[in-house]
């Protein structure tokens, strides 16, 4: 697959990290240090105010692209496979999601959970184990705090853009 790597405005991508492929982000997306986004057999996408932590690792497989949503905030260390995120979701650290699963809106999957293969992930749950498992419904204000999270990622890259604009790093 062709390098075709395409930002919105206000993307914030840290000098270690590693975009291949064909890889499309949305407005206000910001990726941490030595985070590996891996475009090269099918696309990925990322949508608008998504953050993508350090050591997170997004890839594909051969008839299965990444998309995801919109204020999604993905973990540190998190494993991201051909797979769907819709908006507004939490990968906790360390979570592993592979090929084919879907992970609904307003979801929290847990630090360290597998979420097998071709998984589908209500919207509203929270998920946790190996194999991941629905514990519960998310809360309101576990909702809120996704969004809270994605906004304050966003101010924290404005800030290392100024500063990267400014030269010092």
């Amino acid at each position: 697959m062709e390098n075709t790597i395409k930002t919105g405005d206000n993307v914030y991508v840290h000098h270690s990290a590693v975009l291949m492929g064909s890889v499309t982000l949305g407005d206000s997306v910001n990726i941490w240090p030595s985070a590996v986004l891996r475009g090269d057999l099918q696309p990925i996408t990322v949508g608008e105010m998504t953050n993508i932590q350090e050591h997170v690792t997004i890839h594909v497989d051969y008839e299965a692209p990444t998309k995801i949503g919109s204020h999604v905030t993905i973990g540190h260390g998190a494993i991201v496979h051909g797979c769907t995120i819709k908006d507004n979701a939490l990968i906790g650290m360390g979570a592993i999601i592979m090929d084919g699963a879907i992970i609904g809106k307003n979801c929290i999957v847990g630090a360290g959970a597998l979420v097998p293969q071709n998984t589908v992930v209500q919207d509203g749950s929270v998920v946790v184990g190996n194999p991941a498992r629905v514990v519960r419904p998310v809360k309101p204000e576990e909702i809120q705090g996704i969004e809270e999270s994605a906004r304050n990622y966003y101010q924290q890259a404005m800030i290392e853009m100024a500063t990267e604009a400014e030269g010092i790093d």
